[in-house]
This record gives C-alpha cells, sequence and structure tokens, in this order.
C-alpha cells in the first residue's frame, strides 16, 4: 500500500475509506460497539478496515486509514490477526510478568500497529511485531486483556505525530473496542530521565497515567504501598532542606541558583521538590522560555556526528546507511544495561560469523539458529530475543548484521558482512550528544535545568540513602495497567460475565493459581435460559483453546428453571453466572498463559511470582530468585550451579546468621537502619510512612 499523503489518496480511482485521526473511536464514531470485544473486533474489522493482499508470517492483516488533513498526512493503523494455535510464541510473557500467568490461553491475539513515519508507504515484513520502532504497538487477546507494547512519538523519530497523540488514539481504541485491562511496562525516557521517576514526583503518577494508567505490580518485591511511600519521600523534599545538605559539596552553588532562580520566577510558592520539577516541566512549552532559550543558545558545540554505511554496487552505487550498535544501544529503552547488551551483540555476530566461514551451510540464520547458537554463552534468552529485535543494518565492530526474508524458505533469516568486502563508513545525519551534567546559567535551558536537578538530587543526594532507596523503588515500579471496569450501559440487553465451574483438577490446583477470569456475554433483553446457555456455550469455545468443545449443561441456580423460561425474571443484568459442562481439555498445554511449568519464585526481596525480571534457579531446592538479590551482575553469566542461601544455611547447620532477615522489601523500607542506615536517616522515612493508613503499614514485628 503506497500512501504517504492525501493527495495520493485523492488521486486514486477507488476513494479509500479515511477516518479523521482526531475522533476516530470517539463514542459511536465511526460505529456503534455494544457488545464484548471478541465481537466488537470482528465487527471494526469489516466495517473500518481494508484486508491487504499478503500476510505475513502466516498471519492475516487489516489496513484502517487515519488521515490528519491539516498536516496533509495518512496515517495507516494496521491490525494483524495471530492465530494462536498456529503461532510459534502460543503463550504470553506479557500476561507472565503482569501476572495473568493464571489466565486462560487465547485462541487469538490482535496486533494494532501504526509504523514508523517512513514505513507508512511500504508493505509490512515478517518480524513485525518483533520491532520497538513502530509509534504504536499494542497486542489485545480475544477476551480483552492486552498490553501496550510501545509508544514512539516524536522523541522515538516521527516527523508528524507526538505521543500525546498517538496515546489519545490508542485510549480512544481500546475504550470503544470495549478492552478489560491494558498493562504497559513503562522504560519511556527523555535526555536520559526515566519519566516514571520524573512524573512520579512532579505528579504522583507515571506520564501513562494521565491516561489512567495505576499500579499494577513492582519488581523486587517492590508493593503499591512501598511505592507510593517513595514517591511521597521524594516529592515532599523542602527545597531549603536540599541547599542546606549540598553546602558543603562542589554542586552547592548550582544546585542553590537554580532553586532560587525558579522560585523567584514562579508566581506561587515553591517549598517542596514536587513543586520545583512541576513547575519546572510546565514552563518548558512556554513560548517566552523557548524565546530566551533561543537567546542564549551557544553556536559553539561540535555538531555530532554518526558512522553510517555505503555499499559500493557493481553497476550502479547506492547509498546504504547503517545504524552503530555502541550508539544504538544508547535510544533502547531496557532493563539491561549498555556492557551486558554489547556482549549479547557481539555473540551473535560470532554465531553469524561461525556460520559464514562454515563452508558446507548456507550464510543466513533463522532467528531460531542464532538464538541456539547464542544460548551457548547467554542463559537469558529474554537479553537474545531483545536484542535480536534490533539486528538489522547495524554495524558491531568490524560486521553489519543484515535480516532479511529467504526467497526459497520464506523465512527470516539473519547474516553479516565485513567493512573489508566493499563497505565503507561516511559521514551522515546527527545523533544527539550526551547534555552536560552542569548547566552554565540557569534559565538558559530549562530542559538542562531538569536534568541537572534530576540526576543530582536524586542519584547524587550526599549522605543520604534514604534517597537512594526512594529512588530505587519508583524505577523498579515500571509495570502499570488500566481497567475498564463492567458495567451495564445498556438497558434494552442483558451483560452477564460467564465463569466455568471449577474441575476436581482445578479445586486441587487453587492454592497454586488463581482462577481465571470470566467472559462476558452479552443478550437481548427477552433472552431465555435456553439463549443464555447457548451464548455462554459459543462465547466460550470462540475465545479459548481449551474450551473449543466444551458444552454447557446446566447454570448454577438455576437448575430447575425450563429453558423456556425468560431471563429478567430471575437474574439482574450484570450478575456473575457459574456454567456446569464437559469437553473441556483439562491436558491442554494451551491452558494457561503461563505455560503448564509450575516453577516457584521466592527471593529474598519478597517477590513470590515472575516480574520480569532477570532470575536464577537452586539446584537444590528448584526455587527462582533473582540475581541481582543474589549479587550477580546483569553482565555476569549465570553460574552453572547455583544454590541460594537458604541451602547453603541447611548444609551447614552450625553457621551462624551474622546479618538480619527481612520477611519483603517492605521491611527494608520500614527499618532502614538494618541495610546501613543511622538512627537519623532512619527516622524521617519512618515519619513519612507514618502519613500512610495504618492498614498500609507493614508489621515490624
Amino acid at each position: 500500500m503506497s500512501i504517504p499523503n492525501l493527495e495520493n489518496c485523492k488521486k486514486r480511482k477507488r476513494w479509500p475509506k479515511l477516518y479523521d485521526f482526531n475522533t476516530f473511536f470517539e463514542p459511536d464514531c465511526p460505529i456503534n460497539l455494544r457488545g464484548p470485544f471478541r465481537d466488537n473486533m470482528r465487527l471494526f474489522l469489516q466495517q473500518c478496515a481494508e484486508p491487504e493482499d499478503y500476510k505475513v508470517e502466516g498471519m492475516s492483516i487489516w489496513c484502517t486509514l487515519l488521515v490528519i488533513e491539516s498536516k496533509n498526512f495518512v496515517v495507516p493503523l494496521y491490525t494483524i490477526e495471530e492465530d494462536v494455535k498456529e503461532s510459534v510464541r502460543p503463550f504470553c510473557d506479557l500476561c507472565r510478568c503482569n501476572g495473568w500467568s493464571h489466565n486462560s490461553v487465547s485462541k487469538r491475539k490482535y496486533h494494532m500497529i501504526i509504523p514508523v513515519d517512513s514505513e507508512w508507504s511500504q508493505k509490512l515484513e515478517d518480524g513485525v511485531c518483533d520491532l520497538q520502532t513502530h509509534l504504536l504497538h499494542g497486542l489485545i487477546h480475544c477476551n480483552g486483556f492486552g498490553h501496550l507494547l510501545c509508544i514512539n512519538g516524536r522523541e522515538g523519530g516521527s516527523k508528524h505525530l507526538c505521543g500525546r497523540e498517538i496515546m489519545d488514539l490508542w485510549d480512544r481504541i481500546c475504550a470503544s473496542l470495549r478492552t478489560r485491562k491494558i498493562t504497559v511496562e513503562d522504560v519511556s525516557k527523555k535526555r536520559s530521565m526515566d519519566l516514571r521517576l520524573l512524573y512520579g514526583i512532579a505528579y504522583g503518577h507515571p506520564w501513562f497515567g494521565r491516561w489512567g494508567y495505576k499500579f499494577c505490580h513492582g519488581s523486587f518485591g517492590v508493593t503499591e504501598p512501598i511505592y507510593f511511600r517513595a514517591i511521597e519521600i521524594l516529592s515532599t523534599m523542602e527545597l531549603e532542606k536540599i541547599i542546606q545538605d549540598f553546602s558543603d559539596t562542589s554542586l552547592s552553588k548550582s544546585i542553590k541558583q537554580i532553586i532560587h532562580y525558579y522560585k523567584d520566577l514562579s508566581p506561587t510558592q515553591l517549598i517542596t521538590f514536587k513543586d520545583l520539577l512541576r513547575f519546572m516541566l510546565a514552563i518548558r512549552s512556554c513560548p517566552c522560555v523557548r524565546k530566551k532559550q533561543s537567546m542564549t543558545a551557544t553556536t559553539t558545540s561540535k555538531p555530532p556526528i554518526n558512522i553510517v554505511l555505503r555499499r559500493k554496487p557493481l553497476i550502479k552505487e547506492k547509498c546504504m546507511k547503517y545504524r552503530n550498535f555502541s550508539s544504538l544501544v544508547g535510544t533502547m529503552d531496557s532493563r539491561w544495561p549498555t556492557r551486558r547488551l554489547q556482549y549479547a551483540a557481539e555473540v551473535i555476530v560470532d554465531a553469524l560469523k561461525a556460520k559464514k566461514e562454515d563452508k558446507h551451510g548456507q550464510e543466513g540464520m533463522t532467528r531460531q539458529d542464532v538464538r541456539d547458537a547464542a544460548r551457548m554463552h547467554i542463559g537469558d534468552t529474554g537479553l537474545l530475543d531483545y536484542v535480536l529485535k534490533s539486528m538489522n543494518n547495524v554495524a558491531v565492530g568490524k560486521y553489519v548484521v543484515q535480516r532479511a526474508v529467504n526467497p526459497k524458505t520464506r523465512i527470516l533469516e539473519y547474516s553479516i558482512e565485513e567493512f573489508g568486502d566493499g563497505i565503507i563508513p561516511v559521514k551522515s545525519e546527527t545523533e544527539s550528544e550526551t547534555v552536560p551534567a552542569q548547566p552554565l546559567l540557569p534559565g538558559a535551558d530549562v530542559n538542562a535545568d531538569v536534568v541537572f536537578v534530576y540526576e543530582n538530587v536524586l542519584f547524587n543526594y550526599p549522605e543520604s540513602e534514604l534517597v537512594e532507596v526512594a529512588t530505587q523503588a519508583i524505577l523498579d515500579s515500571k509495570h502499570f495497567v488500566k481497567e475498564w471496569p463492567f458495567r451495564v450501559e445498556n438497558d434494552q440487553m442483558l451483560s452477564f460475565i460467564c465463569q466455568v465451574m471449577p474441575t476436581w483438577n482445578d479445586l486441587e490446583a487453587k492454592f497454586h493459581r488463581k482462577a481465571p477470569p470470566g467472559e462476558i456475554i452479552v443478550l437481548p433483553l427477552h433472552a431465555s435460559v435456553l439463549e443464555l446457555k447457548q451464548e455462554a456455550e459459543s462465547a466460550l469455545r470462540d475465545t479459548y483453546c481449551m474450551l473449543e468443545r466444551f458444552v454447557v449443561i446446566e447454570i448454577e441456580h438455576m437448575e430447575n428453571l425450563d429453558d423456556k423460561d425468560l431471563l429478567c425474571k430471575f437474574l439482574e443484568s450484570g450478575a456473575e453466572i457459574f456454567v456446569k459442562g464437559y469437553g473441556m481439555d483439562i491436558n491442554s498445554q494451551l491452558r494457561y498463559e503461563g505455560g503448564s511449568d509450575n516453577w516457584k519464585v521466592r527471593c529474598e526481596c519478597g517477590a513470590c511470582d515472575d516480574d520480569g525480571e532477570r532470575m536464577v534457579e537452586c539446584d537444590i531446592c528448584e526455587v527462582w530468585q533473582h540475581t541481582r538479590c543474589n549479587g550477580i551482575d546483569d553482565a555476569d553469566t549465570v553460574p552453572q550451579l547455583f544454590i541460594c542461601s537458604g541451602c547453603c544455611d541447611s548444609l551447614l547447620p552450625g553457621k551462624t546468621e551474622t546479618h538480619q532477615r527481612f520477611e519483603s522489601s517492605d521491611d527494608l523500607l520500614m527499618i532502614p537502619a538494618a541495610i546501613g542506615y543511622g538512627a537519623e536517616a532512619a527516622e524521617p522515612f519512618y515519619q513519612a510512612s507514618m502519613r500512610f493508613d495504618n492498614d498500609a503499614l507493614v508489621d515490624m514485628s
């Protein structure tokens, strides 16, 4: 599809359907959707999207054209339907890392994607669902539970759309299609600042909080009370106290100048760190501030240089651009450190190099082959998958990694070429340099002032581990969720949440897994008991893999009713019903989103479930723990033999424990002295904690 702007659409023989970007999916626009998500998505694809004449990795594609007439361009919104049974990744890691491992495996996933600007007029390619460069990528299971994978506005490379506009569109899509819960892992950064930390202190919620996303769960045992206590402590730090604490440091003068400058500039009194950050963020977009910045900006800085690669073809020279992996790492919002990403890239290159030197094989390697070869050196498959996503036209050392579809096998393959094979480095577009750590003049550049205050107050606070612990608690809180509560909005329809009565096997496992969420069904106002059974059976079969042959026999508490009886006489709309039947495939491998593995997580930080962070399994008790909590750096490989501290103590019964143990990270925050804090440092944290309700306090006995 080639639609770079609105004029191209007007020149077409057949005028395509165009929808206004800024009003698309407002209430009843363009269509009225009143059913559950699975039905709404089908109706949306039928009426508001055009099927493409090709597929990616065997998945069907639809395209919806969104126009912004004031800017004269058309934005393609692609919807890709993934059949779970045909997928190479039937289970959802995102569900598992967000506490939804107990959810039943849905039969379909829908990827909603807006590619980066430069790819709007190009066909989608295999591997499109793995890219992190899309302006928008959301994944929604057919039961209405989903995940926002990425949002990239102007900071992410878009020339036309800002992150707020894209997020507004995504929120309207989710609300209109009637999704139930959407999670997001907030690792967004701006000018090296983590926005979940910056916005958390300034506004009490992350950037996504503008659209109703709230705390879902933290990593490393961080709970919701800890998260909000940490925000409270950092946001209520008094500015005069900050100046006083920095008085004996080399940053004293700069900290004092910046704080006094913005206190004098503010029309209201700035007292706390929250007040300062909120005011600085508010005036960044002020026209007078931009004018002042342009007048005071220096022009002596050297233009940044980026290395791009040019190949000399045999017939006609053609410029082919590549990105250096070392510079690409700086733009990747990853939980792994730079050195770890760089090491993984080098291991991948070594695997491709060995394959290329093998004269008996093809030069290219499939994704799975590369992954298997790299796992000989790196056990973290999540890290390998993350790096492989970005390995396309990327330079690592003296090699260039390329990715393309093999025309014979139609499988995505990776290959490398050396600079000496005709590739030479050339200068190209600019790349941002590191922002100076210390601003030359307060007020000359508000963004630089924000970065300076952010880095030094939060990460270089003198003689206080309290600030460090609170900062880390917020950084360890990356998972947020928005829920659209189930409610009855249409008086002319009956809505219910349908649950399947558990089997004996389910009852035995009730202490290991939570019950999966029920499915929403919608019926006409005068529906009968028989119609309820039929609709419940149809909905469950259509949604979940293990219920594909499920037959509803009866409904709990309605066994004595006749099939012809009207529901409205016995049930209120919005009620939860339990159905009994047979045909459930309890031995199905596609039963839970977390898979069939009954792994256990019990870390000393308090984590008792997979939180998406790097873990290691004890070879004795087979319990998983965080590598970070066991002193294993992210850049280090996991030891072949690992024994947790609990098993070590049991093997050495005569050994006395010399350090204090804690049940969870709540204790770490409530008793800072136990991790090296003095009583003087512990007191303000304890006083701040006491401002919360008694119910939120952790038992300190």
